[in-house]
């Protein structure tokens, strides 16, 4: 795939996550293995950079980049909703199957549910990496 291709893609992935102009985003989870075309796009598409781990504001939605022996994803989901806008959501990043690093799909279940989530939707959102979208489950009606 092309440059131009692969940045279309990932300005697709972007918007398929969920992402929106305006939103303000922190990243978790950042290291050197990371997708930074899709990165670019979202925060083309949210018009401003992605926070960082120490961002102690509200954010509308969390990139969370996470790999095989990144340690207790349950912990890392929670330390996401720390920030989290109360109809925000997390974006779960992590290998895809075959890579290393990867992470079964039962256990993103597993530990999104424990930490009170549920996934929404899975896109493939770059080369290497598949995005889960975890949201709170929606409470009753106002």
């Amino acid at each position: 795939m092309g440059a131009t291709a692969q940045a279309a893609s990932s300005n697709g992935a972007a918007g398929k996550l969920g992402f929106a102009a305006g939103q303000i985003v922190q990243e978790l989870g950042y290291d050197d293995d990371v997708d930074d075309e899709l990165r670019l796009a979202v925060e083309d598409l949210v018009g401003s950079e992605l926070e960082e781990d120490d961002y102690d504001g509200v954010a509308d939605a969390v990139v969370l980049w996470w790999r095989e022996g990144d340690g207790d994803l349950i912990d890392d989901l929670m330390d996401a909703l720390t920030n989290l806008a109360e109809r925000g959501f997390i974006v779960l990043l992590t290998p895809k199957a075959g890579r290393d690093n990867h992470v079964d799909a039962s256990d993103i279940e597993e530990a999104a549910v424990t930490a009170g989530l549920h996934a929404s939707a899975s896109v493939n959102a770059a080369r290497e990496w598949i995005g889960t979208r975890l949201v709170a489950p929606k409470t009753g009606r106002r």
